[in-house]
């Protein structure tokens, strides 16, 4: 059954103007405003759909506030939904989707940007450039053909980074109990049934989980200790799926060759013992902040946040 148009709708994070133009073509009544936490309890109520990205967090409170109105579905404009209660909007009637594919090319291509960086130490020359050294002898790197890739978590973004990396040359692996084996070698991805021995094979390990309770810090000291001293670990998932002290002290002591991070246990990282290191990237959670990804992740979370409100079922529902 249909519902009647038109619909209010909250947006309290920056979004890309087509997913804004998309609403309103189908005629909906959007507010824009980054409202601060208290301001979005008392407020939302007052709307049928509320879009975020990251900044906004969806309380539980909010919920029950949204629920006590007309709040009918929570949209999230990218793949990562830990910012959202999505169990207590389940327990309320309130459908929580997002846009999984909206970021799969962005984020892919900066992890295989982090990996070509490690492997040919751009960032650190051009560094010693600007402060006027010619490191040629000391910035040896290594070619990416023949490495292994193993990547932790083969799903939308993790089989698009094996596609750019087997470009490479790059043979892939990859640990992820939810997917097949023969899903995997669709993708010319060898299923590692344990994350253990992925840990020990892989030239490259690169990150592409969520962050929940089971994920949280699941790359470990125990898990970094098994990595070859010439392996350099990428994280451009979730921050708090890596532990960044056990990292660090890795990285110290040269028991791995590098790593490249986008993301952070805390966002921004305050004083983190990563910035002392030249052995490590950072880079300020950069995955999915392209043009074309942040349209990509807007309009199709447009599309099922609208799908919600016409009484149809959405293709990416999160707490079905």
């Amino acid at each position: 059954m249909g519902v009647l148009f038109p619909m209010k709708i909250l947006i309290t994070d920056k979004m890309a103007e087509e997913a804004i133009q998309a609403f309103k073509d189908a005629g909906h009544e959007i507010t824009y405003d980054e409202m601060d936490a208290d301001t979005l309890l008392k407020e939302i109520e007052k709307y049928d759909a509320l879009m975020v990205r990251s900044r906004t967090k969806v309380t539980t409170d909010v919920i029950k506030a949204g629920a006590n109105g007309n709040l009918k579905v929570i949209g999230r404009a990218g793949i990562g939904v830990d910012n959202i209660d999505i169990q207590k909007a389940k327990e309320f009637g309130i459908k929580v989707v997002n846009s999984p594919t909206g970021a799969t090319a962005s984020v892919a291509e900066l992890a295989m940007g982090h990996i070509l960086d490690l492997s040919r130490n751009i960032s650190r020359a051009d560094k010693k450039m600007k402060q006027g050294e010619w490191a040629k002898k000391q910035l040896k790197g290594t070619e990416l053909g023949g490495k292994i890739l193993g990547l932790i978590g083969t799903g939308n973004i993790g089989k698009y980074t094996a596609n750019l990396a087997q470009c490479f040359g790059m043979k892939v692996i990859g640990y992820d109990p939810f997917i097949s084996r023969e899903d995997m070698e669709k993708d010319d991805i060898e299923k590692i049934d344990k994350i253990e021995d992925l840990m020990e094979k892989s030239d490259y390990i690169s990150m592409h989980i969520p962050h929940n309770s089971k994920t949280h810090h699941i790359i470990n000291e125990s898990l970094i200790s098994k990595m070859k001293k010439n392996a350099y670990l990428i994280n451009c998932a979730r921050g708090g799926t890596l532990d960044e002290n056990a990292l660090y002290n890795a990285l110290e002591k040269g028991e791995i060759a590098g790593a490249a991070l986008d993301v952070y246990e805390s966002e921004p990282p305050k004083e983190s013992p990563l910035f002392k290191l030249d052995n490590v990237i950072l880079t300020p959670h950069l995955g999915a902040s392209t043009k074309e990804g942040q349209i990509k992740a807007g309009t199709v979370c447009s599309e099922q946040i609208m799908k919600v409100l016409k009484g149809e079922t959405p293709d990416h529902w999160v707490n079905k």
